[in-house]
């Protein structure tokens, strides 16, 4: 189902089923008009934060039962009064928004996965949320994902987010790899670059190992969909690594071969051997 902005994985496809498929795309859309508001255009910095302020209120509102007229939020609303969704995960949403507006750098892998825990994990909650297999051990492994396939995402778009003014690979590890954002700037892949990639990379596809029993917890649609999500993932990490890191001059994307890979891991989802989609 198309809903506006390329991404690297399908949203709302045809694997989930039609009656939550709307609550997916209302999800989604507000995930995406909120991001737009802290990305696209030339607002200041004030004028980003005081509308995600407002969208802030917006859920406010619809916490008390009311359906506030602006979209995204009508469908919004139904969704969380058809569907019982939480109103945090969506408030997470905001909070990592906001982030992106006032914060560039991230000092070490906890601050990043600070904000990994409120741009991505919330994703995942909800839809666990919309086919009622929520718990602990489920979110646990959920969020995995999720943060495996953002950290997947900063690792191949350095060079996009540079050119946004951000750099999402930690600070600490940048200088225990002897690489300066001058180098990024430059987009010079040598040995220390090569070295640092991959030692991001191997990070990002341990967690999405991690939260691969999920699978077994899940309905077949959805552990089809999840199972395709982490292959793809772990597809462009072999990508970024068997272009030694270089993704200056060679961002990697999926092709039709890759999808057709994807494909064959949803339906035979076994544990790939490390570097390995």
């Amino acid at each position: 189902m198309s809903v506006g902005h390329y991404e690297n994985f399908p949203v709302a496809s045809v694997l989930v089923p039609a009656r939550i498929r709307p609550a997916v795309v209302a999800v989604y859309r507000f995930a995406r008009a909120a991001d737009d508001i802290a990305d696209e255009g030339d607002a200041s910095a004030g004028e980003r934060l005081s509308a995600l302020d407002a969208f802030g209120q917006a859920l406010d509102a619809i916490g008390r039962g009311e359906t506030p007229a602006l979209a995204p939020f009508p469908e919004l609303a139904a969704a969380v009064r058809g569907h019982g969704l939480p109103l945090a995960p969506l408030h997470d949403l905001l909070w990592a928004f906001r982030q992106d507006v006032t914060t560039t750098r991230y000092a070490d892998l906890p601050a990043l996965l600070g904000y990994c825990a409120r741009s991505a994990n919330p994703v995942g909650r909800l839809m666990l949320a919309l086919y009622g297999r929520g718990g602990d051990a489920n979110e646990r492994a959920s969020d995995a994902i999720c943060t495996g396939l953002q950290l997947t995402n900063f690792w191949q778009d350095v060079a996009v987010d540079w050119a946004k003014g951000r750099v999402y690979l930690p600070q600490d590890d940048l200088a225990r790899f002897g690489v300066t954002e001058a180098q990024i700037a430059e987009g010079r892949a040598d040995g220390n670059w090569r070295a640092l990639m991959s030692h991001e990379t191997a990070r990002a596809r341990a967690l999405l190992d991690e939260g691969r029993p999920l699978l077994g917890a899940l309905p077949l649609r959805l552990r089809l969909e999840i199972a395709g999500v982490i292959a793809g993932g772990r597809r462009v990490l072999a990508r970024i690594d068997r272009v030694g890191g270089d993704v200056f001059t060679r961002r990697p994307v999926l092709r039709t071969a890759d999808w057709l890979a994807v494909a064959f891991r949803a339906l035979f989802p076994a544990r790939p051997a490390p570097g390995m989609p």
